[in-house]
């Protein structure tokens, strides 16, 4: 190769290089400012109150189900809770009144405060009613009943029969129920100092389904309902047992939040197929365990079945008496005579005919001697 070719390669070498090193220059010099500004820039704007989570309605606003978050100064509208102008104290208990979807801005026409126009309808949960029972002292636990507690109602009641003698009883015929409000409060009183105020109440209001609204509705009926307060530890235990004995069957390609929504409803749904009951032959045992015969003894002589007609024949005759008597027949040939007489007259034929067999026995013997 000849000089000049080689210098000319090695001039196109150095430019192409260089060429090289430029181009990489600019490019490097061009991203290093965007990132640097994109690190710099900060959302603008003022934080409204959103849902953390789904909100169905009927939720109790809680502290962990809403937050503040940046939000667009020209989407901020009059109705959204903004921070540093909204008290979260006075929101938490409240409930939803409209669902919200996560992440959707918390407005004050979707909330409704305990003491507020439907906050009572808003806080049953769907296919729910709300039902008031009368309750004393002595059948409200002393006052120790709040506003979201879970109770069970008993029954107690007195069944009279025809015999004198009447069965008490007192059963639980419902379990797991949700308390709304107790008189016209949905909230537990604080005082000063924080702590809860236990007064006396004298009606509260439960959480039902349709059903179990009628059989509370029958029960008042029936007797005197007191109520039980139950442990918080009920609800996790029972439904730890109806898992284990398959009362509540959870599908095998169920998402964690379905799964957590069927545990939930279980835990909440209350009960009235599994009853309980002592009687008083159980505490006492001067008292009764069954129930007395129902009905009057008239009504017992009407049911009665007919008498037959030598029976009829005997007493129109005049056979009859006054007190007790039995029926002997004789010769295909049936009267009625009175209990002592015909008493006496079996005790002498009973004896009579132990004596004939005691006369006969030797006789048999005898007989078979020879």
């Amino acid at each position: 190769m000849d000089r000049k070719k080689l210098v000319l390669l090695v001039g196109a070498l150095v430019i192409a290089i260089g060429t090289a090193l430029v181009a990489r220059s600019m490019f490097a010099g061009a991203s290093a400012p965007q990132a640097e500004a994109a690190q710099q820039v900060e959302p603008q704007g003022p934080k409204v109150l959103v849902a953390n989570r789904a909100l169905p309605a009927g939720t109790i606003i809680t502290a962990d189900s809403i937050g503040f978050q940046l939000w667009p100064e020209s989407l901020v509208q009059d109705a959204y809770f903004l921070d540093g102008e909204a008290d979260m104290s006075q929101l938490l208990g409240t409930v939803v009144r409209h669902p919200i979807t996560a992440g959707e801005p918390v407005t004050q026409g979707s909330l409704v405060a305990p003491g507020d126009r439907g906050f009572l309808a808003a806080a049953l949960s769907p296919g729910m009613r709300a039902i008031t029972v009368p309750v004393s002292a002595q059948t409200g636990v002393a006052g120790f009943v709040f506003p979201g507690d879970r109770v069970d109602m008993v029954l107690t009641q007195t069944v009279a029969g025809n015999d004198g003698t009447a069965l008490k009883a007192s059963e639980t015929i419902l379990r797991n129920l949700r308390v709304l409000a107790t008189d016209q409060s949905t909230v537990q009183q604080k005082s000063e100092d924080g702590s809860t105020v236990v007064r006396a109440f004298r009606t509260v209001t439960f959480e039902v389904t349709p059903q179990i609204a009628e059989k509370i509705s029958v029960a008042q009926t029936i007797g005197t309902l007191s109520l039980t307060l139950r442990s918080l530890a009920d609800n996790q235990a029972e439904l730890e047992r109806a898992i284990a004995s398959g009362d509540i069957t959870i599908p095998d390609n169920a998402t964690p939040e379905e799964e957590e929504k069927i545990l939930r409803e279980a835990m909440l749904r209350p009960e009235d197929g599994r009853t309980t009951y002592q009687t008083g032959g159980d505490v006492s045992r001067f008292q009764r365990r069954t129930a007395p015969p129902q009905g009057t003894p008239q009504q017992s002589f009407q049911n009665a079945p007919a008498e037959s007609a030598p029976t009829a024949a005997i007493r129109s005759s005049g056979g009859g008496s006054n007190g007790p008597s039995v029926r002997v027949s004789r010769a295909g040939r049936t009267s009625e005579e009175a209990a002592s007489k015909s008493t006496g007259n079996i005790v002498s034929g009973t004896v009579v005919g132990m004596k004939s067999a005691g006369k006969t026995v030797p006789t048999a013997s005898a007989a078979l001697v020879r």
